[in-house]
């Protein structure tokens, strides 16, 4: 069986020949999800530095006719 430039026999059937370096430069999905679920439990339970702000001022009461009339 002839075999095209590129390619190499596996148990009779015709497989094409790896790239160097092609899995490097891509991430599964299944990265992508591990990295994204990473960046979420870090954030729900340590978080991310909010807790030493300050809390916003309270709003000036309002001015109004008094509740009595």
């Amino acid at each position: 069986m002839p075999v095209p430039e590129g390619f190499h026999v596996v148990h009779s059937h015709i497989r094409r020949n790896p790239r160097p370096g092609a899995s490097a430069k891509r991430m599964s999905g299944w990265t992508i999800a591990g990295i994204c679920a990473a960046v979420w439990l870090w954030g729900h339970f340590i978080g991310f530095g909010d807790a030493d702000a300050a809390p916003p001022p309270a709003p000036a009461p309002a001015a109004s006719a008094p509740a009595g009339r």
